[in-house]
């Protein structure tokens, strides 16, 4: 029987709400509420292991009427907001957390701390909620978290993590000393810690046609230790013009597209774990994957793919890259081509805000999956959408398209782009030789970034509550 692996994801507007809790004039600890989802992995994708990760939700201050006493070697309240508190989380079946501050100590858990929160953890269990965390920042940002369960003992979360514009192991990062000379010019410019990151995190890729297959071989020469790959489809002659790693032999073959991005894996011999589903994104079979990822990027070119990876990084804290081209030629003769690069993270807007989703090819593309025989029909009598004539499609673009988006993944590790990480919105415009950084202004509206009320809630019933 496999240990449960624990990890814990922070937002990181919630991360820095609590580095706040630093900044007290007197230097005495502070503390704070939390609120977090969860999500329940039966098996993760690369080590067979189940996994639980928790995903902050929600930031809570206690009010300065419920402080009691705080010094630079304690600090007390009344329990009446924690009470609170654990209603709220017994009603929307979330995880409570208990936050504090030590500011001239470090991130390690005292014994007053011991007996104070196991008392807590006993009066939640009471209560009926699922679980207790408790948090601990020391003066340097070392950070410590840890789960008290029902039987009345607590399990270290080892692995922590901050997400959002930038990606950031707050705990559990190991220090590679095996020597790497294959990664060694990029840890010349980045430093080791990067190559450590990279192998270390574990990144989905969703489409495995022309811009999947040419991230996967980035990722896999950056040095990604864990990369999951999710495609329906076969290999087909058009296709050989621009998938990476594809051969004339596999058409013949019908061999999978991601079969051919595990076969290029292995042809490497660079020992990345490199696991595979013929599955659409959608699809109940690749959930439990795609939440054991902890950066997924979007290389589908169908919308109901788009639509559901959108909900899935607010509903679960996994930040999105999304990819996508758009070539057209005109009458005259001259060329359009864009290549766009969206990253949907907390404080970013989301795909559906910047229109690179259209509801009703979604809906179409459903149809066409579930129903085909009505599909066609529907199709003939004009009330979908018809595919048209083949899209042009141009190895070089598909690929340059693909480099945006795996540089934007290792601005979120670094700061060659400056300190704010990923840029939430790039279009290249390949004719006119520039790139643009169009921002569409908050739409409070929207159903998916516009509702903080499912940030990080991770599990729901159902599942991102879509129903159907």
């Amino acid at each position: 029987m496999h240990k449960l692996e624990l990890d814990a994801v922070l937002h990181s507007a919630h991360f820095e709400l609590i580095e706040r809790l630093l900044d007290t004039s007197d230097g005495s600890e502070a503390s704070a509420y939390m609120l977090f989802g969860s999500s329940g992995i039966t098996a993760d994708p690369w080590s067979g292991t189940p996994r639980w990760r928790v995903v902050s939700h929600k930031f809570v201050t206690i009010a300065e009427t419920e402080k009691v006493s705080s010094s630079a070697s304690h600090v007390t309240w009344s329990t009446g907001g924690f009470m609170r508190l654990l209603s709220e989380a017994k009603l929307e079946g979330l995880i409570p957390a208990l936050v504090h501050t030590h500011p001239r100590g470090v991130a390690r858990f005292s014994d007053q701390d011991n007996k104070n929160e196991k008392d807590l953890a006993r009066t939640a269990f009471v209560k009926g909620v699922k679980g207790l965390l408790s948090i601990v920042i020391d003066g340097d940002r070392n950070i410590a978290v840890r789960l008290w369960t029902p039987d009345g003992g607590c399990r270290d979360i080892e692995r922590v993590t901050s997400i959002g514009s930038k990606v950031q192991f707050l705990k559990g990062l190991s220090l590679d000393t095996a020597d790497n000379s294959v990664l060694d010019r990029q840890a010349r410019l980045f430093g080791s810690f990067f190559n450590d990151a990279v192998g270390q995190l574990r990144i989905g890729v969703v489409g495995a046609g022309a811009t999947g297959s040419a991230v996967a071989a980035l990722l896999i020469r950056l040095g990604v230790g864990h990369i999951l790959v999710i495609d329906k489809d076969v290999l087909e002659l058009s296709n050989l013009n621009r998938v990476h790693g594809a051969r004339l032999s596999d058409v013949k073959e019908e061999l999978t597209k991601v079969d051919n991005i595990a076969r290029m894996a292995t042809e490497t011999d660079l020992g990345p774990k490199v696991v595979t589903m013929q599955s659409w994104a959608g699809s109940k079979d690749s959930r439990d994957a795609l939440k054991s990822c902890d950066v997924v990027f979007g290389a589908t070119d169908d919308h109901s793919g788009r639509i559901f990876l959108n909900r899935l990084a607010h509903f679960y804290g996994i930040p999105l890259i999304d990819l996508g081209l758009r070539m057209k030629r005109h009458e005259d003769g001259h060329v359009d081509v864009f290549g766009r690069v969206t990253t949907f993270v907390e404080g970013h807007r989301c795909l559906m805000c910047y229109g690179v989703m259209d509801s009703q090819k979604a809906a179409d593309e459903a149809l066409e999956r579930d129903d085909p025989d009505s599909f066609h029909k529907l199709k003939e009598e004009a009330y979908v959408l018809g595919g048209g004539d083949p899209s042009p499609a141009v190895v070089t673009f598909t690929t340059e398209v693909a480099c945006m988006a795996v540089n934007e993944f290792v601005a979120a590790l670094t700061s060659f782009q400056g300190p704010h990480g990923m840029t939430p919105h790039r279009v290249r415009r390949f004719h006119a030789q520039d790139d643009r950084f169009p921002i569409p202004s908050l739409n409070p509206d929207c159903p998916v970034c516009g509702q903080t009320d499912v940030l990080g809630r991770a599990d729901v019933e159902p599942f991102l509550r879509v129903v159907g």
